[in-house]
């Protein structure tokens, strides 16, 4: 979000045990918690967006729901993730919960296409894939006003991700599939998308500048640990190989020799100070 201009008032809904690799666990917080801080910081902030990531229950959900009620002037931007991790039958009262109580106040739902497909259209029964206009049909059933659905497949070296209403495609962007797998793609997205928004950027161009930066993000993308690559949101703030070499080639400006690099370590903190 601060990369695009934006700055984020986050509401913390509980924290994920999990690794680079998979999630094994999510610990949500009480939703009074949540509550208060909702309250408190829109109390003191005008805020610009809602964007509603996974909130861990479905009392959380509520809770939500029960903010943007009071606030239905700013746009709700929610994105739903992939919860195979989690058990099945957690999963199916948190989407019933979401289904019934945040997508009626949703501007735009975010999502990859396998994940909207499983959830809003669980009876299809046609051998072909749905298309993402049929995603939002679902969606705009339960009172979505827009979808951006993502990972749309193609080909096999390309998928689509579209923006669309339940009447009409406003709009897609075609991407090369890349053989990796990352962690965190959906929620840069949409935070993204949420920012550009909260800036005052018609959907259009939020949704073709928040699909720019991902692949930026996707493109950098770098692995800490053992499992997925992590998306580099702030790819945009590293120096640029050439750069850096421009700039060795410089002299110093006082023609002297540079300091030696022990001129600046820190003295052991073990002083009375």
């Amino acid at each position: 979000m601060a990369s695009v201009g934006a700055h984020a008032l986050a509401i913390v809904t509980g924290t994920y045990v999990r690794d680079t690799t998979e999630t094994v666990d999510f610990y949500p917080i009480d939703d009074e918690a949540v509550a208060d801080q909702a309250q408190t910081i829109f109390q003191d902030v005008p805020i610009q967006a809602i964007k509603v990531g996974f909130a861990g229950s479905p009392e959380n959900l509520a809770i939500i729901a029960q903010v943007t009620a009071d606030y239905p002037e700013i746009p709700v931007i929610a994105y739903m993730p992939n919860l195979s991790w989690w058990e099945d039958d957690r999963i199916d009262q948190y989407l019933d919960a979401f289904q019934e109580l945040v997508l009626p106040q949703t501007s735009v739902l975010v999502g990859n296409h396998s994940t909207l497909r499983r959830w809003l259209l669980q009876d299809w029964e046609h051998e072909r894939a749905p298309t993402a206009r049929e995603i939002a049909m679902a969606a705009a059933e339960h009172g979505v006003a827009y979808s951006l659905v993502t990972g749309v497949p193609v080909d096999n070296q390309h998928f689509d991700n579209v923006l669309t209403s339940g009447q009409a495609i406003l709009g897609s962007g075609q991407f090369e599939r890349l053989e990796v797998s990352f962690s965190g793609a959906g929620d840069t997205l949409s935070a993204a998308l949420a920012a550009l928004i909260a800036c005052d950027n018609d959907l259009g161009d939020a949704t073709r500048e928040a699909l720019l930066y991902l692949d930026g993000c996707l493109l950098a993308a770098y692995r800490p640990g053992m499992g997925k690559l992590l998306p580099d949101r702030m790819f945009w703030a590293q120096p640029d190989d050439e750069d850096d070499d421009a700039q060795g080639d410089e002299p110093s400006s006082d023609g002297g020799d540079a300091p030696d690099i022990d001129a600046f370590q820190l003295p052991p903190h073990d002083t009375s100070h």
